[in-house]
């Protein structure tokens, strides 16, 4: 299969800089420690892409560059996000990824841990019968967005960083007459309490005295 057959996958990032990443998170546990679980979170989500996909990491601020291609290498394509909001960076990182003939883009951050490979997969299988493929976040917001085509209205004038970034989303899609499918909820990482949330559900459980020796 031909690699214009693969979705482009766009993770949107920030360079790994203390006290500008998982802030949320740093203001309860350290800001260098935070940093330390932004990194491990990103590079478990570019892990979990599967390997014929091709990936664009779309970076802030942008003179991250030679940063971002330290750390995460020389296989990505690398592009500077544009200044402005985050709908705009995302209506620009979309409509560029089309313009340079992307068949279709499916758009991640790096704070999910549980958007793992057949997640991706079945967001692109999902995608063939759908104008928009949506990740629902349990605090509301949305882990992941699967599109055809540019389509700027599902990111302009979205409240980000509240708890209505999914169901305005969702109204959004409706109003422009779109179809829509939905993957599992999962769990974005932002503050101490949702990562304790994530490594309880992941650890091993502790021996009990019975298995112990």
């Amino acid at each position: 299969m031909h690699a214009e057959s693969f979705p482009r996958l766009l993770a949107m990032l920030k360079a790994p800089r203390v006290g500008t990443v998982k802030t949320r998170l740093g203001a309860q546990i350290g800001f260098p420690e935070a940093t330390r679980v932004y990194r491990q979170l990103v590079e478990r989500q570019l892990a979990a892409v599967p390997r014929t996909w091709p990936v664009e990491i779309h970076f802030a601020p942008d003179d991250g560059e030679v940063e971002m291609r330290n750390w995460l290498g020389p296989s990505y394509g690398y592009q500077p996000q544009c200044p402005g909001d985050l709908g705009q960076r995302l209506i620009h990182a979309v409509a560029d990824a089309f313009m340079r003939g992307a068949p279709a883009v499916i758009v991640v951050g790096g704070d999910c841990p549980e958007l793992d490979t057949a997640a991706l997969q079945h967001a692109h299988s999902l995608l063939r019968t759908v104008d928009v493929v949506l990740g629902p976040a349990l605090d509301g917001g949305y882990t992941l967005i699967a599109l055809h085509r540019p389509e700027p209205r599902l990111f302009a004038d979205i409240p980000w960083s509240t708890s209505t970034v999914l169901e305005t989303t969702l109204a959004r899609i409706t109003e422009l007459g779109l179809t829509h499918a939905l993957i599992a909820p999962m769990e974005d990482i932002d503050d101490r309490d949702s990562l304790r949330r994530f490594l309880a559900r992941t650890s091993p459980p502790a021996p009990s005295p019975t298995q112990a020796g």
